[in-house]
């Protein structure tokens, strides 16, 4: 089942989408819309801090959170501030594919080599950092992470929009993320 939908077209931004700041980011970003002036944000995007993706979108359209996967827990604050004091309406959970939270315990060794390395931390001070965070941000596929999250916030924020959507680092383009599968 292929669970992305491209968006090339202003008809093909879904109709929950159509008129909200989820549609303006698709309008930017893959459909290049002129960059219109904002001087207050309309959306909050939480994305991966991965150095491969860049976003078109105007300045001040945007609250950004990037974060490992993508992953909003523990950011719940800078959430609940990006709706109450800077009035945005809408969530964009981008996760990515490719993405380096996926598969972390293979990257246990790598990643304490590391730290000792070019931090002069003691092996067992890195491999008790890795211990306790790599299963907070541990993602085991970017669609099923970017879905669960966003069901996620969604329960936590029952009256914003939440969209999940996929960056692919190839054609660094956004695609929606199909929730239901199609029998």
């Amino acid at each position: 089942m292929n669970r992305l939908i491209s968006v090339s077209t202003l008809d093909g931004i879904a109709s929950e989408y159509q008129d909200t700041p989820i549609g303006l980011l698709f309008e930017y970003h893959n459909l290049n819309r002129p960059l219109d002036d904002y001087s207050q944000a309309r959306l909050l995007i939480g994305m991966c801090m991965d150095n491969r993706k860049r976003l078109r979108i105007p300045d001040s359209f945007a609250y950004i959170i990037r974060s490992g996967g993508g992953n909003l827990r523990h950011s719940e604050f800078k959430v609940s501030y990006a709706i109450a004091v800077g009035g945005v309406s809408s969530i964009a959970l981008i996760g990515h594919n490719n993405c380096g939270m996926v598969g972390l315990a293979a990257k246990k060794e790598k990643f304490i080599s590391g730290l000792v390395e070019k931090t002069g931390w003691e092996k067992d001070r890195a491999e008790e950092h890795f211990m306790q965070f790599a299963p907070i941000f541990e993602i085991e596929n970017e669609i099923d992470f970017v879905l669960s999250e966003a069901k996620r916030l969604r329960l936590c924020y029952p009256n914003i929009q939440v969209a999940p959507l996929l960056y692919k680092v190839e054609d660094n383009l956004l695609y929606m993320v199909r929730e239901k599968e199609n029998r």
